[in-house]
């Protein structure tokens, strides 16, 4: 087990393992971000807590799912997620934007924020 991992165990994530599974979330939630992570990647783990965060506080109607792209490669593939981390965000079942390796978190609660408040404001 990677000793980053340790870090998270106690967190209560919503893991996505099967691609049905993914869309099932993507059709059924008005707003939603999968995170797509491995738990070798240093700048996944950095990042995790940091989009926890501004989901509880900015975004607590959007749902945050995980999916670890080793573990679960086929997931990854089919949404063409081919580098770690990527998070995808969808509104109303549709891609929005997506956004790999280096994140911005202010950039992504922007890119957010519009569609956002139109939904749930």
């Amino acid at each position: 087990m990677n000793i980053f991992a340790s870090i998270f165990d106690d967190m209560d994530f919503n893991i996505i393992e099967k691609i049905e599974q993914a869309n099932q979330k993507i059709i059924s939630n008005k707003a939603l971000l999968i995170y797509f992570y491995n738990d070798n990647c240093v700048p996944c783990l950095s990042l995790r807590p940091k989009v926890i965060a501004l989901f509880a506080d900015s975004f607590p109607e959007m749902k945050l799912y995980f999916v670890d792209s080793v573990k679960n490669s086929e997931i990854a593939a089919h949404y063409n997620s081919f580098s770690n981390p990527t998070l995808i965000i969808f509104f109303e079942g549709k891609e929005h934007r997506r956004f790999s390796k280096f994140i911005s978190i202010h950039q992504l609660a922007e890119e957010i924020r519009k569609p956002y408040s139109i939904i749930f404001e």
